[in-house]
């Protein structure tokens, strides 16, 4: 009842102050659709699929905790203008969600990529996300045959609201799956050329256990526990001890979260600190030809391959640059 009572407030609160995130002008009306996303992975793959013919808000701040962010009151405004809203969903933006639920139009689909991309059976519960809580891990997205389906279920929503313009969603989503497929082969390649024993992750969030059981990957431990407080002593010691007896040579921090007790496990262990991946924050800022979700996945792919002996020189030629630059696209 309270979280009813609490978007309801929000959608009174928006429309009384007419806030958006878009304007009423010409750029907003060329758009045959109102998209809105989440996390920026996802507005990405929507931004390449979309093309020109769709305008973008993402809800989900680049540099915020997807997990912990609780919308704004203006968002319920966003959410009543929408055609479409994709989501991550695996309870990765509950309040989010929330909103979308109640303030979309009625028949406005809301839908949950990573809900449509694996059924239960394949969702992977661990030390972060255990069985026992009922929440699988959410971070589909790193592995990129995931993010493939996912454009391909966004290429179809997009071409059922939107039959005029199905073809260039459809030839928008092929060249996203062509470079998709580039960026799986170079994977497997440098992979091949981390030494076996080298091929474990210790990271600051539990992000990338999907990319490892496809890749053959070890996920041995992430700094954040499942309630994402700071880990205990014990969790430390216990994560110490075993970098230790597994010779694990790095572990990775986050270029968006510093992480003193990654810095500490490292100083206590002798591992490399490398402090440059990102989650679901695309390097450099909306407008770059990098600004994309193949520029974050290259980035992230070179940061620990090279870091645990990966020869990282055939990402070099990989192009991140997205697929479609002209979507209108507009972050919260």
């Amino acid at each position: 009842m309270l979280r009813r009572l609490f978007l309801a407030c929000l959608a009174v609160a928006a429309v009384a102050s007419g806030c958006s995130s878009r304007s009423a002008g010409p750029e907003a009306s060329s758009c045959a659709l109102q998209v809105v996303t989440t996390v920026s992975p996802i507005t990405n793959i929507v931004q390449n699929v979309g093309g020109s013919h769709v305008c973008v808000t993402g809800i989900v701040p680049e540099g915020t905790n997807s997990h912990t962010f609780e919308p704004a009151p203006s968002d319920a405004k966003v959410m009543a203008d929408a055609d479409v809203v994709f989501l991550n969903g695996l309870h990765l933006e509950e309040p989010t969600r929330d909103l979308a639920e109640a303030n979309v139009p009625d028949g406005v689909p809301i839908v949950a990529l990573g809900e449509e991309t694996i059924t239960p059976d394949r969702y992977i519960y661990d030390f972060s996300f255990p069985r026992s809580a009922g929440l699988p891990n959410p971070h589909l997205w790193t592995d990129p045959l995931y993010a493939k389906r996912y454009a391909e279920i966004v290429k179809d929503e997009l071409s059922t609201l939107d039959p005029a313009h199905a073809a260039d969603y459809a030839a928008n989503d092929q060249a996203f799956a062509t470079r998709i497929e580039e960026l799986d082969t170079l994977v497997r390649t440098v992979t091949a050329t981390v030494p076996p024993e080298n091929r474990k992750l210790l990271t600051y969030h539990d992000s990338f256990p999907y990319f490892a059981r496809e890749y053959g990957w070890q996920i041995i431990g992430a700094i954040q526990p499942s309630d994402f407080a700071d880990p205990t002593p014990q969790e430390v010691a216990a994560l110490i001890d075993q970098i230790k007896t597994e010779h694990v040579p790095a572990i990775f921090g986050s270029e968006v979260f510093p992480s003193p007790v990654l810095q500490q496990i490292a100083s206590e262990t002798g591992a490399t600190y490398v402090d440059d991946l990102r989650d679901d924050d695309l390097p450099g800022v909306n407008g770059d030809p990098d600004h994309s979700y193949f520029a974050l996945m290259r980035s992230d792919f070179i940061s620990f391959m090279g870091a645990l002996g990966g020869d990282v020189k055939p990402f070099e030629s990989f192009d991140v640059t997205n697929i479609q630059e002209g979507t209108t696209v507009t972050y919260r």
